[in-house]
């Protein structure tokens, strides 16, 4: 042993170390802190949900309210709202509207339109309308029905002051399922229409840009250049307008005239499978509410189109009247058959290739996608619309 006594020792010893009392715990405190915040959280949302709410259903009664001071009145079946928490969407069940502004005027019925709109930008209400869609004369059953794969609409702003309209068709197809003539009159695999304010504001001389873009549109009952399948696109600006307040369209281009305004076409392309169009030019409202004005015009594959545009049809109609018929082109034609066989075809092909020679000579060579093309204008004159001197339609009067 080391000789130290037991009283030595245990002075010697180091003093034991105190033990810490446990921390005061506060997590309680953090949870109910927690709660609190995610409660608060939850009020100001449904709040801003609310609040963002009441913009879209004014943006939207301003805009049935537009529509019906145009004549135009949407009622719904059942109506309901829901969307929450990050949308505001409204859902109107067995929607009906009546045009009254039109002559004769028309009731549409569709399945049902959804309105949509984000919490964060409550005046962009987006639109979707199920199919079909019926129109009728007042009353009566249906006469027409439009139908689609999908179709929207964006409607940006708050009326009275519109800034955007955009309407976009997936498979759209008007048939007439009543009365003479039924079947197809257009189909397409795709429109898309928009319309935006690109300068002044819908309160003070706006300027409108409206564009258009189709992709295998046919309306084979209307002319024989839309029986095949065409695509194209549009982009025009209309000036003249004092303001874009509730109004019809014919009071708008009234306007227009007055002031002297016009239409832009800053860009036109239409594409058959064996002919392309494409062309620019400005046209203008005169006091008869019909358009004068140049668009200059290149074509490529002229000699695809010129048959149909029906100028054999129009000398076979004074070949019948010379001879005592009724005026059909047809039997103007049998007639010259019936004179010498095949002399119908001759006159048919002979007036197409000499129109297509003359056309040519007209017009300055070009190329359009490295195709050979004719550029040449095509002029509007008091609602005539001429390609050299041939006429190729009327344009009704806008107003």
């Amino acid at each position: 042993m080391s000789g130290e006594s037991p009283l030595n020792m245990m002075r010697s010893a180091p003093p034991r170390p105190r033990r810490r009392s446990a921390p005061h715990r506060r997590w309680p405190w953090v949870i109910f802190a927690s709660i609190a915040a995610v409660i608060v959280l939850a009020v100001v949302w449904s709040w801003l949900w609310y609040y963002a709410a009441s913009i879209a259903d004014r943006a939207l009664a301003g805009w049935i309210d537009r529509e019906a001071a145009l004549g135009r009145v949407y009622a719904c079946g059942t109506q309901s709202i829901g969307g929450f928490p990050f949308s505001i969407v409204t859902r109107c069940d067995n929607a009906a509207a009546t045009f009254n502004s039109n002559q004769p005027p028309f009731d549409v019925r569709a399945t049902a339109v959804t309105f949509s709109a984000e919490l964060y930008r409550p005046t962009l209400l987006n639109g979707e309308i199920a199919g079909p869609v019926t129109l009728a004369d007042p009353g009566q059953p249906p006469i027409f029905r439009i139908n689609w794969t999908g179709a929207r609409i964006t409607l940006l702003g708050l009326p009275p002051d519109p800034e955007r309209v955009t309407v976009s068709l997936q498979e759209p197809r008007l048939d007439r399922i009543a009365g003479p003539g039924t079947g197809m009159i257009f189909q397409a695999d795709s429109v898309d229409v928009d319309g935006r304010i690109v300068e002044g504001s819908a309160r003070s001389n706006p300027v409108i840009e409206a564009t258009g873009h189709f992709t295998a549109a046919m309306a084979p009952t209307f002319h024989p250049l839309l029986a095949e399948p065409l695509q194209g696109d549009i982009d025009a600006t209309m000036r003249g307008f004092k303001d874009f307040s509730p109004k019809p369209w014919p009071v708008l281009f009234r306007e227009m005239q007055a002031s002297g305004g016009g239409i832009e076409i800053k860009s036109l392309r239409i594409e058959r499978s064996d002919a392309i169009i494409v062309g620019t030019g400005t046209l203008t409202v005169n006091e008869h509410g019909k358009l004068d004005g140049v668009i200059n015009v290149a074509v490529a594959g002229i000699e695809n189109i010129v048959p149909l545009l029906g100028i054999d049809q129009l000398i076979g109609q004074g070949i019948d009247r010379l001879t005592g018929g009724n005026g059909s082109s047809d039997q103007g034609l049998n007639t010259l058959d019936r004179l010498l066989p095949g002399l119908g075809d001759v006159v048919r092909q002979s007036t197409n290739s000499s129109l297509i020679d003359n056309i040519k000579k007209m017009g300055q060579p070009t190329e359009i996608d490295k195709k050979p093309a004719i550029a040449l204008p095509l002029r509007v004159n008091d609602g005539v619309i001429f390609l050299g001197l041939i006429p190729l339609g009327i344009v009704p009067p806008l107003f």
